[in-house]
């Protein structure tokens, strides 16, 4: 078996499995069991090679002797132990890193979602999809600190990507292998994979999943989350529109500015010549040298963020394209 990157291959060039699962763990000793036996009840009969990666994000409980019992006994479960608990974008990012599925397939670890809707995920795929995004369409958590900035943030985030989708906020969710491949996670990024991925043209979908209620275990996710995630789909927001062309932002608003700034100047030139308002006593000055200077820093910052840009893609000899297929070429 050789190594390519992050991704492992067979001698002949194809993908170990057809399936990886890949799950994040923290202080879930209690769901561990249960967790396992339930995707190997959904995966098992189905056809699909497949393995079940599972990432212990420094948990503090029993949860990483659980997942070491338990992979001693089965080969198909992969576990990968981080010294602490750097959060479900890290850990995911780090069973990508090692997923050598064909399909790869996070979901959360708390058994609120079905195992047995991965096959339903994959079939999907094999429409012709690469990413099918679950959603929770009858969601089984509290109203007003869960579902209700749940509903908000995916109405946001449908908005200002452009990719409509009811539930970003499931973890379970399906890519082709090759959509994950230079998308690089950080902060809460691994809900905007769809985004990001529909960017490079790929064809999105959702499918309505099973939800169930927490039986075992603390939640780790509250209504603080909400401000991590507003401030990362700026980010994503400014990747989608603005990440070749940056000057296009800043450059914009810079001209704006710069057009206010000469309109309040002129506004206290003509009270200075027709109303002898004096200009040292005239707030509009000061408002004018405001907006004047305010407009040459955007666009400077612009200038800047396109010598990042390309300094970004051209050290890295990385292109401002993604080739889907290709025929008769190496």
């Amino acid at each position: 078996m050789g190594a390519v990157g992050n991704l492992q291959f067979k001698e002949t060039g194809e993908f170990v499995v057809d399936l990886s699962v890949v799950v994040p763990i923290y202080n879930e000793e209690e769901n561990i069991p249960d967790l396992c036996r339930k995707v190997f009840a959904a995966l098992d009969g189905n056809g699909l090679s497949y393995e079940l990666i599972l990432v212990d994000d420094g948990s503090v409980d029993g949860s990483f002797r659980a997942l070491k019992a338990i992979a001693i006994e089965n080969t198909l479960i992969k576990v990968i132990r981080l010294r602490r608990n750097f959060g479900q974008t890290a850990a995911m990012a780090a069973g990508f890193a090692v997923a050598g599925g064909n399909v790869v397939v996070p979901m959360d670890g708390d058994l609120q979602n079905d195992p047995a809707d991965i096959p339903r995920l994959v079939a999907k795929i094999n429409e012709g999809f690469d990413v099918v995004s679950g959603w929770r369409k009858n969601r089984r958590d509290t109203f007003v600190n869960r579902k209700l900035p749940s509903l908000i943030a995916n109405r946001l985030i449908s908005k200002m990507t452009g990719v409509h989708l009811h539930d970003y906020g499931c973890t379970l969710k399906a890519y082709r292998r090759e959509v994950l491949e230079g998308i690089n996670l950080y902060g809460e990024m691994h809900r905007f994979v769809p985004a990001l991925a529909s960017q490079v043209g790929a064809k999105v979908t959702e499918l309505p999943v099973a939800h169930y209620p927490r039986v075992r275990g603390v939640s780790k996710y509250g209504i603080s989350r909400t401000t991590r995630v507003i401030l990362d789909l700026m980010t994503v927001k400014f990747l989608l529109a603005y990440s070749t062309k940056p000057i296009q932002l800043f450059g914009k608003w810079g001209i704006y500015t710069l057009a206010a700034g000469g309109l309040s100047g002129a506004a206290v030139i003509y009270m200075k010549i027709f109303e002898q308002m004096s200009m040292n006593r005239n707030p509009l000055l000061i408002l004018t040298a405001f907006l004047l200077f305010m407009g040459v820093q955007f666009i400077v910052l612009g200038l800047l963020a396109e010598l990042n840009a390309r300094t970004y893609y051209e050290a890295q000899s990385k292109p401002i394209y993604v080739v889907k297929e290709k025929i008769n070429l190496a």
